[in-house]
């Protein structure tokens, strides 16, 4: 467990960096950060034995992808911004297959639509009207994609009692909301900072869910 443990950390330290690199703006010392600490999150689940499970496998193809997606958001384009948003797409929907290849309490999953429903409709009434016309569609189709990831992950959670993973997913949800409001609503370094803390963490979270998969 030395390596992971040791990964782990140096994740946090990475996303410290990064943060004080954004607040002083440091771009090049940012992106160095911000892929630093992304790595590690993936060499964690490596290190971790996830090519050894099949949800180890779609859990590091998601941790992948994020890491792609983080590389294409370091620029503010819409290009960049948009091939970012695909990247996190897929890699919502490859968790959400990794929560749906175990155990699922369906009860729980049907309560859990019903929440995320209504807090998705409360954040798209928010959001939309400050999006422009050609990103609404993609944005809506992100939104639907990762309530579908708390979803299945609150049903393998009450299945499994593997409370990591709702964790995670959470942290991952609340995450994207600071990457929508620095986007479209109101640039600040305070989004970078509680956006940054909640989406590392998560990815941390599900890197080390692969344990006991």
């Amino acid at each position: 467990m030395t390596l992971p443990i040791t990964l782990t950390l140096a994740c946090i330290a990475c996303v410290l960096g990064q943060i004080v690199a954004d607040r002083r703006a440091w771009p090049l010392a940012r992106g160095v950060f911000k892929l630093g600490a992304s790595s590690c999150f993936v060499g964690v689940a490596i290190a971790l034995g996830a090519t050894q499970s099949g949800y180890g496998q779609l859990v590091l193809g998601a941790l992948l992808l994020g890491w792609v997606g983080d590389a294409l958001l370091l620029s503010r384009r819409t290009p960049a911004f948009m091939a970012g948003l695909g990247a996190f797409l897929l890699s919502h929907g490859l968790f959400a297959a990794a929560f749906a290849s175990g155990a699922l309490a369906w009860q729980a999953m049907g309560v859990a639509m019903v929440v995320a429903s209504a807090v998705g409709a409360v954040f798209l009434r928010w959001l939309l009207p400050r999006v422009p016309g050609q990103l609404k569609p993609p944005v809506l189709a992100y939104v639907v994609v990762i309530l579908a990831m708390c979803v299945t992950a609150t049903g393998h959670t009450v299945a499994t009692e593997r409370w990591i993973v709702l964790l995670g997913a959470l942290l991952f949800a609340v995450s994207d909301v600071a990457v929508a409001r620095d986007r479209f609503v109101q640039r600040s370094h305070a989004n970078h900072v509680w956006g940054w803390a909640t989406y590392f963490a998560a990815q941390l979270l599900l890197a080390w869910s692969v344990v006991g998969a």
